[in-house]
C-alpha cells in the first residue's frame, strides 16, 4: 500500500464496517495484461473482469469471504506490488 496511508485507520474502518468473517468486495484497476497477477492473490475466487473503454485497463471485482480485517490489508498490500494497480 502506499507510504502514506493509514494502515490502522484502514483497519478500524473494515472492523466498524461489520463483523468477520464476512464476504468482502474487492476493487481493483490494471493495466491490460496484468489481471492474471490478480488472479494469483485470488486463485479460489471468480474475478469479473471489464476492460476499460479505451482498452488500456481492466476493472477487476473480486468476492471473498474474508476471515479478517487484517487478511483483507495483506490482500491489498499483496495488490499493490503489481505494477500500476488502483485500489478501490
Amino acid at each position: 500500500m502506499k507510504s502514506n496511508f493509514d494502515i490502522a485507520a484502514f483497519k478500524e474502518k473494515l472492523e466498524s464496517f461489520g463483523t468477520f468473517p464476512m464476504l468482502y468486495l474487492f476493487k481493483f484497476i490494471v493495466p491490460f495484461g496484468k489481471e492474471s497477477e490478480i488472479a494469483a492473490i485470488f486463485p479460489e475466487e471468480e474475478l469479473i473482469l471489464k476492460p476499460s473503454s479505451g482498452g488500456k485497463y481492466i476493472s477487476t471485482t473480486i468476492h471473498k469471504q474474508a476471515d479478517s480485517a487484517d487478511q483483507v490489508i495483506a490482500l491489498y498490500e499483496k495488490a499493490a506490488q503489481i505494477d500500476g494497480v488502483i485500489s478501490l
